[in-house]
């Protein structure tokens, strides 16, 4: 039976501090199989490996959001590194530029991205890539950082199209979530609609953005139900084959099968 796959979550975040055992342990019920939980600090990182060692169906990756690199220095980046050799850190991220916080200069968050892709690119990773209203900037320097050492997510995609079909010509991903349930979300439907299924993969962002009809609420991974058919729908499929489909992506991407 094909499970979904949640190729990122944050199980780690205080919104889950009441019941997090008890939402994880129902997630196999709804047809959940797999979570990658992204680190977006080094406290989430942190608490991230802690779930992966708790619970054999939680993978992680070790990253810093843009929006908390000022915490990074030498010796903290050096402890990033080391825990990129956990055997269950499937990943390095999130990391990115995001200009619509403004919490770190364009110029420090751009100095820990160069540093993070290029220990995705030393650890033999793949990479989680945050961007928010700096979709410029992140498509340069991912077009500079380019090849065959580095794959890539565009997690919560929210560029244009144009930009989607330059991201799945350099053979990356898009993670693809609530969003997509929303009216007003017409460029990710068309991106949906276009981009090839075999680069797609299901994301929640949990707890943040939830899908229609549950807005506004906590998220969380049994909320990708909604998300798979509402791919099908645009795509003219079956949601079955979209479970199929971007659980084997995100193995794929994860090079899980190599782990197992």
């Amino acid at each position: 039976m094909d499970m979904i796959f949640d190729s990122h979550a944050h199980y780690d975040d205080s919104a889950f501090d009441e019941d997090r055992e008890e939402v994880l342990l129902k997630l196999a019920e709804s047809g959940v199989g797999t979570v990658v939980n992204v680190g977006a600090s080094l406290e989430g990182t942190k608490k991230t490996m802690e779930l992966t060692e708790r619970y054999p169906f939680v993978y992680g990756s070790a990253g810093v959001h843009p929006d908390e690199v000022g915490e990074l220095n030498e010796d903290t980046f050096a402890w990033l590194r080391d825990q990129c050799g956990q055997e269950k850190i499937v990943a390095v991220g999130e990391t990115g530029l995001d200009y619509y916080w403004k919490k770190e200069p364009p110029e420090v968050q751009k100095k820990w991205f160069l540093r993070q892709l290029a220990l995705a690119k030393e650890q033999a990773l793949p990479v989680i890539v945050h961007s928010r209203d700096a979709a410029a900037d992140t498509m340069e320097i991912l077009k500079q950082e380019y090849g065959a050492q580095l794959s890539a997510v565009i997690h919560c995609c929210s560029c244009s199209p144009e930009m989607a079909r330059e991201y799945v010509g350099m053979g990356f991903y898009l993670g693809i979530g609530g969003v997509v349930t929303f009216k007003n979300a017409k460029k990710l439907k068309e991106i949906v609609k276009e981009t090839p299924l075999q680069n797609l993969l299901l994301e929640t962002d949990c707890p943040y953005l939830s899908p229609a009809p549950f807005r506004g609420r906590r998220n969380d991974s049994r909320n990708l139900t909604f998300i798979a058919e509402a791919v099908a729908e645009l795509r003219g499929i079956s949601r079955e084959e979209v479970i199929r489909a971007t659980e084997e992506n995100a193995m794929r991407f994860y090079r899980l099968e190599r782990r197992a």
